[in-house]
């Protein structure tokens, strides 16, 4: 079979030598087994190639299937190509089928195949190398012997260093990459597709024929045609139904076609991703946590303050908070004028040992007083146990029960904490 005959066989119209190029490496790998990449721009007609290779090769007696990946929600994606058991999730009551079950032995089309997330992609890859998969839900291993065809209309090369494709997957489906040229490349076979439509659109709603001046036919020809072949389709109709010149020059004709620059503007797009060093907002979460600490423990020393001024004692805190406690003996020395100055000035320190940009990213202190004196503490548990025991003990004058509860301690705790710190 020629490249004429399959023309006429599956509805392809156009002479264009980049067409004629794309039939003939479908042709050619038709009767193999080898996955094949159709890369083509929306509506350029991908899907028309896959029933070329599934009706050209030996598997034409067998299933065919075309599955839309864009179209179906990620959590149901693998169910719906490798099929689930009863009661693997919410919903599924009973056991079901997935499509390379149901196409073993013939051909599955994947259109938009760069929107499959990357764990169904890893589960794709298996079924390509070893025509293996297992059902969701199942431990069981099923085989399949299916043809895939796969079809994209991003660049999938581009993905694959974005992380967003499966380097090994793209390899495996671009074994015999087969590309569509777009419409506006195929300048020649415009008028052609055009005349076509029309006048099966003319027959279907029986309406009179529609013909183009020679400015029109010029204006259609050199028309950029973002929407390729299915937009070229939609203005033809839209002409057979709406128009009621027959005879339809450039200027009419231009009344049809949208305005080249502003066509994509009505359109629904993906939203471009920001690049990575513009995006800061794990750095603003980590500002926003690190004042909300600043601001909580500047409020928390102004209540022992406050505390302090209206003559609060401490053996009224609540035994069990240690914490303030603590803090109210470190405060006491201080007069609270003095320590109400130090909490305002209280400052957030930001350092960037890595000079990240021009940013200001690195760890971060919080500095407590400012022009004051660095006093070095210690740091040990143990110290600020003794501490603490020596002060309680201080202030009940040796009664070590009294001491025991103000610690939030018992009295058996604390003799032997006394005897292990040599506090006799």
């Amino acid at each position: 079979m020629d490249i004429q005959d399959i023309k006429n066989r599956f509805g392809i119209i156009g002479n264009s030598p980049l067409l004629n190029r794309a039939i003939d490496v479908a042709k050619q790998v038709a009767p193999t087994d080898i996955s094949v990449l159709i890369q083509g721009e929306s509506g350029s007609g991908k899907e028309v190639f896959s029933h070329i290779i599934h009706q050209l090769s030996t598997r034409k007696h067998g299933p065919f299937i075309a599955v839309n990946c864009g179209a179906i929600p990620e959590g149901t994606i693998d169910s719906e190509l490798f099929g689930h058991e009863k009661g693997s999730f919410t919903g599924a009551h009973e056991a079901r089928k997935g499509y390379f079950e149901v196409v073993d032995g013939g051909t599955i089309f994947l259109d938009e195949v760069g929107e499959l997330p990357l764990n169904t992609q890893a589960r794709l890859l298996r079924v390509l190398e070893s025509g293996e998969y297992i059902r969701v839900g199942s431990s069981k291993v099923q085989k399949t012997n299916v043809r895939v065809v796969a079809a994209t209309n991003v660049d999938v090369y581009e993905a694959v260093k974005k992380g967003k494709f499966r380097e090994d997957l793209y390899y495996r489906l671009n074994t015999v990459p087969l590309r569509i040229p777009p419409l506006r490349e195929r300048k020649e076979d415009v008028y052609l597709l055009f005349r076509k439509f029309v006048v099966d659109f003319s027959d279907k709603y029986r309406s009179p024929g529609v013909q183009l001046t020679t400015d029109a036919q010029e204006l259609l020809t050199n028309y950029n045609w973002p929407g390729n072949i299915r937009q070229l389709k939609n203005i033809a109709e839209q002409i057979a139904v709406l128009e009621k010149e027959r005879l339809v020059d450039a200027v009419i004709l231009s009344r049809y076609l949208p305005v080249e620059g502003t066509a994509s503007s009505s359109l629904p797009v993906f939203v471009k991703e920001q690049a990575k060093e513009n995006d800061f907002s794990e750095r603003d979460i980590l500002y926003k946590v690190l004042f909300d600490m600043k601001k909580d423990m500047v409020d928390l020393k102004k209540l022992v303050v406050e505390l302090l001024q209206s003559g609060a004692n401490p053996a009224s805190f609540d035994q069990n908070s240690s914490y303030i406690n603590q803090l109210y003996q470190e405060v006491q020395p201080s007069t609270p004028q003095l320590y109400k100055e130090e909490a305002a000035a209280a400052t957030l320190t930001i350092h960037n040992p890595l000079n990240v940009g021009n940013t200001n990213v690195g760890y971060v202190t919080i500095d407590d007083t400012q022009d004051a004196e660095e006093v070095e503490e210690s740091l040990s548990l143990i110290d600020k146990e003794s501490d603490l025991i020596k002060k309680a003990l201080k202030k009940h004058k040796g009664k070590r029960k009294a001491a025991a509860n103000e610690l939030g301690i018992s009295e058996r705790t604390l003799y032997r904490k006394i005897k292990d710190l040599n506090l006799d």
